[in-house]
């Protein structure tokens, strides 16, 4: 099995390019990584796609809309409402997946969990590095990085917001393309999340608060297990753990 991820492209229903990449065969997995990230950076760096293919999974990794090697528009008017989630299921219809598994990290796993509320059927549903509070209340975390996109070159070294700076120079992020997605968050409600009766691993590093509790949030789904990993909300991604949670789950 080839360990480097082939990548294609697909049009988006309003026109824009997106990619995605693929690795491995058998059942599909769709992964959807996080804000300031890559397919590759969240999925293919830290040997998680490896690991989940090893099992006999065809891993599917989307860069999202703004992120990437997908088209980075900076006009509003390609950022509506749950953006992210409609090219999410657009990209399912184009490979024509009926029998699937869905997960995500951050940003990833809110835009599965909105796949879900707007019709996504996967068999297994996966929402990774996401608490109940950043679900429900997408708007602080959004102040959060508007303030650090508008603030760039002025954030105290060594700061959380330094570190999301330097994050973002590490994956080449557009913050003209990233300023208007932020606007494109969608809450969910506590009844639209009891609603998701779809057989759900929440998995959260042991030291990440950025999103709220993550074992809320798997108390609330009615059919989820809650899994800690090690690490922080940056550092959870590097760590083997996580992905190994996500194949043990998915192989289960």
């Amino acid at each position: 099995m080839s360990t480097s991820p082939a990548r294609h492209d697909f049009t988006a229903p309003d026109g824009e390019e997106l990619a995605w990449h693929e690795l491995g065969e058998g059942r599909a997995v769709v992964l959807l990584h996080g804000l300031f990230s890559d397919a590759y950076t969240n999925w293919v760096r830290y040997g998680h796609a490896a690991t989940i293919a090893a099992r006999g999974f065809r891993v599917i990794m989307p860069d999202l809309r703004a992120h990437g090697t997908s088209a980075k528009p900076h006009h509003p008017r390609a950022y509506p409402p749950g953006v992210l989630a409609a090219d999410g299921l657009a990209l399912i219809a184009h490979l024509g997946l009926a029998d699937y598994d869905l997960g995500g990290y951050s940003l990833g796993a809110r835009t599965a969990v909105r796949m879900m509320v707007e019709g996504a059927r996967p068999r297994r549903l996966i929402v990774s590095g996401m608490g109940l509070s950043g679900l429900l209340d997408t708007g602080a975390r959004s102040a959060h990085f508007k303030a650090i996109l508008k603030g760039l070159g002025t954030h105290e070294r060594g700061s959380p917001e330094w570190y999301a700076e330097a994050f973002l120079k590490t994956t080449g992020g557009d913050p003209l393309a990233l300023l208007p997605l932020l606007d494109s968050f969608v809450d969910t409600s506590e009844a639209e999340l009891r609603a998701i009766d779809t057989e759900t691993l929440v998995v959260q590093g042991a030291e990440d608060d950025d999103n709220g509790s993550a074992e809320a949030l798997a108390a609330l789904l009615p059919n989820a297990r809650f899994v800690e990993v090690p690490g922080n909300h940056m550092s959870a991604v590097t760590k083997a753990e996580l992905g190994e949670a996500f194949a043990d789950f998915l192989q289960s």
